[in-house]
Parts: structure tokens; sequence; C-alpha cells
């Protein structure tokens, strides 16, 4: 069975300057490893494909390297890298004890900014390392007198601020573990992923900013606090001004201020490795979100490899990518701080419509080193006319960017609007290893649509129907070995059967991701999204990533979504479903242009069947097209049974799906 795929580019699009890769600080660890631990395949510090290579092979060496080289602070020492490798269950850095707010907080300027919060208005303050010490030890203080101590959870119904961050650290100096989403959730979602953990204490925000409206949350605070039986108290942050009513709670309340003003000691406790750090919740399409449980010590480890290496952070540096608080990026983001860089909160719009631009501007004004987005974000930037140069982003020197595939055409875009010399990494990961599989290095080139290898320590291979590797084909991404951020277990799974159904059912003892990929022969990672999303018509398969590449390059298409569904009478029908740009309507002319265009682009084979418009397209919350649920309501099976519907952006478009599906559902029992 051939699976065609777009032909990998041959030449590199952007390769990085001989003498800043040199002095990167990944160059800076290849040559210490190989001065140190016996990384004797390394020949030349920029060359990525032999630290990869050994980051692989020897992961024991690999991931002491990284603990020595970040000078990791334990309280005990551990007794040996890997005890058991198995997957899952595999044990990491046993008999080690230390904490991830320490090493978070060790590193910061006393009078330099640790965070600047900035929103969709352009306004920002800044909160120096000593400052940002002073408060987490006050909250954690407070936390301490209301009840909360190790393993037990604090969780945040917080807009992207200060104060999420301050919350979190603060609990897990503690030993606590902490848990967040943002205020667009409504009660009733936020309350199917907390109840679950039965937390102590509740901090929320009176409210948050978006496209120039300012939401009140106020009663949505106090409704969810009332679907917490659990809690002692509710923290109440003053974040846009709005006054909280008085009395008539059964739960202590305590204001922010009260809470992060008080001057305290900061007492950090050690805990072992592997001791939950936090819960991050799958998006909960279908059923209860899942908690995700990770540690202290592969959290720390992941990310200074993430973000020390793979992305050069380091004093000095400011990261600037715009997340919400219930998507991993905002883990991510946050460990910023471990690398002694200043992260950067944003509440607001990506792209407000009083100030589209204002990202870019706030990135110029700031000096942003590092500026993070989504691949939607760079599309509707092209097609909105954007000239991000306006502004001097001549500090910029990374655009990273996550989510979903980064189609070929936003690579020119970022080159000739943004800097000739950033370099665009595109990376690929989840939320369950909140990290990456894939992504760039300021030693790797990077081709278009491609992401530039494998990140270091991660075991990627493409396997194909049989279980086979394959290379230059696409396959279902999986990881041969482990990494230290794999989840430590679901929540409340004592068992683990379903932590072993979501990623080990495939291939007992290989981690299977659930996307498609192609390695190539260059070193490069090609993603075609999810693979039960995948489209296969006639035996020939295709990820819908590659079309959605193609078609949304039109500048008549906002967004598109290819769907394969396979039908009673053991048919096969593939729409297209498109979002038009304002005052586009869809004829036979453009219908036309989009199945030439996905001929010549894509594959000549999976033209689809029908072309619809559509007012918009559903997404999780973080984003993501909900391929597989669309399919599921095409099919004809009841919503209720396909999505929970708290988890889609936009609600009322699930009804409007499971129309279309029961629709067709009868005229395939009329032709019938």
């Amino acid at each position: 069975m051939t699976t065609p795929h777009p032909e990998p580019y041959t030449e590199p699009f952007f390769t990085p300057d001989p003498k800043s890769a040199a002095r990167s600080r990944i160059a800076d660890f290849a040559r210490w490893a190989a001065r140190h631990r016996g990384a004797g395949e390394i020949q030349e510090p920029t060359d990525y494909r032999a630290l990869y290579q050994w980051s692989v092979t020897d992961l024991e060496g690999f991931w002491a390297a990284v603990w020595e080289y970040f000078d990791i602070d334990a309280t005990t020492p551990y007794e040996r890298v890997l005890a058991e490798e198995t997957m899952p269950g595999t044990r990491w850095f046993p008999g080690a004890t230390l904490n991830y707010a320490h090493h978070a907080l060790r590193n910061l300027q006393p009078d330099a900014p640790a965070i600047t919060a900035l929103d969709e208005n352009g306004s920002c303050y800044e909160i120096t390392g000593r400052e940002l010490r002073a408060q987490v030890a006050s909250v954690a203080a407070s936390l301490r007198g209301l009840g909360v101590g190790q393993g037990d959870r604090v969780v945040g119904y917080l807009p992207n601020t200060p104060h999420a961050v301050i919350a979190f650290l603060a609990t897990a100096s503690l030993g606590a573990v902490w848990s967040v989403c943002g205020q667009d959730y409504a009660p009733k979602a936020a309350a199917d992923r907390f109840a679950q953990l039965e937390p102590t204490v509740l901090i929320t925000a009176d409210g948050y900013l978006f496209n120039g409206t300012t939401h009140d949350r106020r009663a949505a605070s106090l409704e969810l606090a009332a679907a917490l039986p659990t809690l002692k108290a509710t923290v109440l942050v003053d974040h846009v001004g709005l006054a909280w009513p008085e009395g008539g709670d059964s739960v202590l309340t305590v204001p922010w201020e009260d809470a992060a003003t008080r001057v305290e000691y900061l007492t950090i406790a050690p805990v072992p490795f592997d001791h939950p750090l936090w819960v991050v919740f799958s998006s909960g399409t279908t059923g209860l979100p899942k908690g995700i449980v990770h540690g202290h010590g592969g959290v720390l480890l992941e990310h200074l490899k993430t973000l020390g290496l793979h992305t050069d952070l380091g004093t000095g540096d400011r990261l600037l990518w715009y997340t919400t608080t219930h998507w991993m990026m905002w883990n991510l983001v946050v460990s910023t701080l471990l690398t002694g860089a200043t992260t950067c909160t944003y509440d607001g719009s990506p792209v407000p419509q009083a100030r589209p631009d204002v990202l870019w501007e706030l990135a110029a004004r700031h000096k942003v080193t590092v500026f993070g987005t989504s691949p939607q974000y760079l599309l509707t930037m092209a097609k909105l006319g954007i000239e991000p140069s306006v502004h001097d982003l001549s500090a910029i020197r990374v655009v990273g960017c996550t989510g979903s595939a980064l189609p070929a055409s936003a690579y020119p875009w970022v080159r000739d609007h943004v800097g000739a010399g950033v370099q665009l990494a595109s990376t690929s990961g989840g939320t369950d290893i909140v990290s990456g599989f894939a992504g760039s290095a300021s030693t790797t080139p990077v081709w278009e649509g491609e992401l530039s290898a494998p990140s270091l320590g991660v075991a990627l291979a493409a396997y194909d129907p049989t279980g086979t590797p394959v290379l230059d084909q696409v396959g279902e991404l999986v990881v041969t070995r482990p990494m230290p951020s794999m989840p430590l277990h679901f929540w409340d799974d004592p068992g683990g059967s379903r932590y072993r159904d979501a990623y080990f059912d495939a291939y007992p003892g290989v981690w299977r991701h659930g996307d498609w990929i192609t390695l190539t022969s260059h070193g490069s990672v090609i993603v075609h999204g999810r693979s039960d999303a995948t489209l296969n018509r006639n035996g020939v398969r295709l990820g819908s990533a590659d079309i959605h590449d193609v078609v949304e390059r039109l500048p008549e298409i906002t967004e598109a979504l290819v769907i394969g569904a396979e039908e009673p009478d053991g048919g096969y029908w593939m729409p297209l479903f498109v979002v038009l740009a304002d005052g586009v309507g869809l004829d036979d002319s453009l219908r036309d242009r989009i199945r030439d265009a996905i001929r010549a682009g894509a594959s000549p084979r999976h033209v689809p069947d029908e072309i619809l418009a559509v007012p918009a397209l559903p997404h999780t919350r973080t984003g993501k097209k909900l391929e597989v649920p669309v399919k599921r309501l095409l099919q004809g099976a009841p919503a209720d049974q396909v999505l929970n519907a708290a988890a889609v952006d936009n609600p009322e478009l699930i009804a409007y799906f499971a129309r279309l599906g029961a629709e067709r559902s009868k005229r395939s029992a009329h032709h019938l």
C-alpha cells in the first residue's frame, strides 16, 4: 500500500548562522557532554544529529548530563538515573528529592523583571525577581494557614496573569498539587475538571479581558466554588476591578491582597523526584476530561532541556508566547523562569479588533527575544495584511509555533514580514508529555512545512501498519524509549488501565501518540494530522493536515476541515468544509480552484466529494480542530455521545454538524 504525501524539501529554507550556532547553549552543552560524559560521538558541537543520536542511545548518560549541566539542586542525591525502563512504569532518578519551585526562583535577578504582565490594551506592569520570591513566600504561607499540605490540591480559575504563576509556584513550594483552567470555561466545565481532584483551596479572579470587553466572572467563580464541596477556602483575585459580594458564602474567602502581601520567609519542601507537581487535563471532548499527572523532577528536566537547550533561553531573554492557562503551553511558558529569563503573561485576544497587531507591538516595546504563537495566528496575520515589521522586532531571534501543523506558506511570510534572520521553530508535542516530540534548535536548519528534527532525548519513530519503523513515508508517531515527563499516571486510575489503553494498547511497551508523521532522510519531521482522522480512500492514506495546508493558502479561505467518513453501505464520503473570508461566496469557480489546488499540492486521489461552506469550525478550547467528533456527527452518532459541549469553543456548532449528519443519514436511508 502506498501512502502519498507532499515531497519534503531537499534544500533548507533557513540555515543558522555558524557563529551564532557555535555560541548557543545547545552547542555549549554538546561540548560539555563530550568532555564530561564521554559522548565521543559528538565531534562538532553544532552537529545536532550526532548529539541527538547520543541522547536517545544513551538515555542515562544524556539525562545525567542535563542534570549536571543545569546544576540540579537536590536535597538528597539520586541512586541511579533509570531504575526501570519499561513503559509504562519507568522509574527515573530514584532516591532524589528536590522541588520545581526552588529551581524556578533560584536564577532570577533580584532587580530585573521575572514576569512582565501585558494585556490587549497595551498595558504593562513588571514583577522583579525579588518581588516574585516575596509574593510566592506570602501566598505559600497563606495556603499553609488555610490547611494546604503536601499532596493537597490547589486549583485556579484564572486568566493568564501573574496571579496564576505566583499561585502555582506557592503551591509547588509546599509539595501540594496545582491545576488551572481559564475563565472562558463555564463553571460546570471547570467543575468537571476540578471536582475530580477534591481541592482544598480555589483561587479565582473577578474577570478577564477579551476583544475589548471585560468579562465579569464573579458569579461564575462563586458557582464553581459551590460545586467543589471539599474547599476550605476561596482566594479572590481583584484583576479587572469588580467588587466581590460580601458575606453569604459558606466557605471562607480571602482577598488576594491579603494572601500575597504578608512578609514571610520562603520555605520550600523537598519532595521525591516523581512527586506530583500538577494535573493537566485532556480536552474532554468525550466524557469527563482525563487528569494527567506530571512530576516535579520530570517536568524540571524536560523543560530545562526544551527551553534551555532547544530554545536557547537564559538570563536577559524575554519570552512572549500567546496561551491560555488551560493549554499546556502555559505550563511550559511558566518554566521560562527555570532558565533565568523573563516570562511575559498576556490577558486578552491575540487579535483584538481595535489593534490586531498588538502582540507584535508589545514584542517590540519589551524587546522580546522569543515570540510564540500558533499556525492559525500566523495565517490570520497574513490574510489581514498585518505588517509586523513596522515595529522594531530586531530583538526577536526565534518565532515558535505549535498547536497544529504549520503550513509551508507561513515560512516565507515570517521571513518577509517579521525578519529574514528570524528562525521559525515549528514544534509538535502535547499535553500528555507537557513538552514536544519534535522541533528546532539553534543548530538545526529549517525546511518549509517541516519540523527541523526530533527533540533531544525523544526516541521518535514512524511505524507502518505492521509496526515496522519507516523513513520517508507516513507512519504512526511512536516513542520507543521513555521520557522523564511522560505522565506519572492518570488521576483516579488506580490500576493504570486507562493510562495503558491511551498510549500503549497498539504497541505494548511503545508510546503511540495518535499522529501521522514522516521522518525524512534529511532528519526533519513532517506532521500530517491525527491518525484517527486519517483520510483513507481506496486504501490510500493521507493526513488531513496535508489538505488543510493547501486549501488554507487560498486567500478566499479562512479555515478548512476535511473529513473521511465510512458509510453503512460500505461507501466512503469525503466532504471538505470551508470557512470563507468576508465578502467571498462559494461558487463553482472557487470550488474548481480548491480541487485543482488539492490535486497539485496534496493528492489527486483525495479531491473531496463535496465542498461545503460553513459559518465556522469547532475547536477544542486550545484551538485544535475537532476532526474525529465532526466525523462521528456526520456519520449520525448522537451529539451527546460524541462531544462534551463544554470542551468546544463554539458549542452551537455541535448542533449544526449533528444536523448535517442527520440529513445525510436520511438521504442515505432513502437511497437504500
